[in-house]
């Protein structure tokens, strides 16, 4: 009699031409989910998601330079999350709702900043919207921690603040 394990079904690997659809989807759904209160009624709902989807697509396929790169996380064959990085920065890391505290974002950012270590990075920095406490302790559990700069963001609908977090790695 054969023994018979279940395993899960994850993995990550940098994005290919064709996922920008997936990506964009699930930013949309993460930043619903996140941000929307944040962001101001109506933000998410009045994105561009067809412009989206194209900077996605060309940020795949063209990036701006040396150490862009997307990188997509799997549950089986489904895109659930990704993270974009740029030289010594998470520019974006989202998770679909219903896969988060799946394991994914922890994979994302440890993708991540072997990526950047491998393009010669001594530290790792991402922002935080203000009054994201579930990106907040995630990070912080990460080893990341807020380093005290901010800056502000106008959404059309309000201004928003955003706080630098940041690691050596």
């Amino acid at each position: 009699m054969a023994l018979f394990r279940e395993t899960a079904d994850v993995s990550v690997r940098p994005a290919v031409p064709g996922d920008e659809e997936a990506v964009t989807r699930v930013q949309v759904s993460a930043w619903r989910a996140t941000h929307e209160a944040a962001l101001g009624d109506g933000v998410v709902d009045a994105l561009d998601t067809g412009a989206m989807r194209d900077r996605w697509a060309q940020a795949i396929t063209a990036p701006p330079g040396e150490g862009f790169a997307v990188l997509v996380a799997l549950a089986g064959p489904e895109i659930v999350g990704f993270a974009a990085v740029a030289p010594g920065q998470v520019v974006a890391l989202e998770v679909e709702p219903e896969h988060q505290r799946g394991g994914h974002g922890s994979r994302l950012l440890s993708a991540a900043v072997d990526r950047l270590r491998s393009d010669g990075a001594e530290e790792v920095v991402t922002w935080v919207l203000d009054d994201d406490t579930a990106r907040e302790r995630f990070l912080s559990a990460a080893g990341l921690g807020p380093d005290g700069r901010e800056r502000t963001l106008a959404t059309g609908v309000r201004d928003v603040v955003e706080r630098r977090w940041s690691a050596a790695i």
